[in-house]
């Protein structure tokens, strides 16, 4: 006698919003991270870069944003190294015009300075700049053929150049899952 299929799992609710960017999932996460230090916008932590200019986030970043109690304006604490604060000192004026535009009133007040050694304490901590990226391995010469094959007829040189970029990435890929090209 066959056996009775057992009875179907009740549904999982589901969501019926589609695809939602990471950012809309981790925002409660990250504005919670953020209001712990003071940082009522997480922008001024994520896009330092462009409010500040790279040439100021190259020597120092924001730590935390805090509050008097009589409300009237904040205190921005930079981290920055001993060298480039009388530098950075400076710029504070038109530093604090430029956060300031960030949250869209003037909501710093001060910005104050704390130094530290390039290494100390928890050595490497102080770096500012971005690790530089690993360079990439060299091509299969098979495989750079094929895809300067493909772009072959296409008379824009750049746009002859970006797909055989893609067209050598595609085959790269593909290469790595099924074994050498054919």
């Amino acid at each position: 006698m066959p056996r009775k299929p057992p009875p179907p799992a009740p549904k999982a609710t589901r969501r019926k919003r589609g695809f939602e960017a990471a950012s809309g999932l981790l925002d409660r996460q990250i504005r919670n991270a953020g209001e712990a230090r003071g940082f009522a916008q997480s922008r001024l932590l994520t896009h330092w870069a462009e409010i500040a200019g790279a040439e100021i986030a190259a020597c120092c970043r924001p730590v935390k944003v805090s509050y008097a109690k009589g409300g009237m304006g904040a205190t921005l604490t930079l981290l920055t190294s001993g060298a480039a604060a009388p530098m950075l000192q400076m710029q504070l004026p038109a530093l604090r015009e430029r956060v300031n535009a960030c949250y869209g009133y003037n909501a710093i007040a001060r910005i104050t300075l704390t130094q530290t050694a390039p290494t100390g304490f928890a050595e490497g901590q102080a770096s500012f700049a971005p690790a530089p990226k690993p360079a990439a391995a060299a091509p299969d010469p098979a495989v750079a053929r094929k895809a300067k094959a493909s772009a072959e007829g296409v008379r824009d040189q750049n746009l002859r150049d970006a797909l055989e970029l893609l067209a050598g990435n595609v085959l790269a890929k593909a290469q790595t899952r099924k074994g050498p090209p054919r």
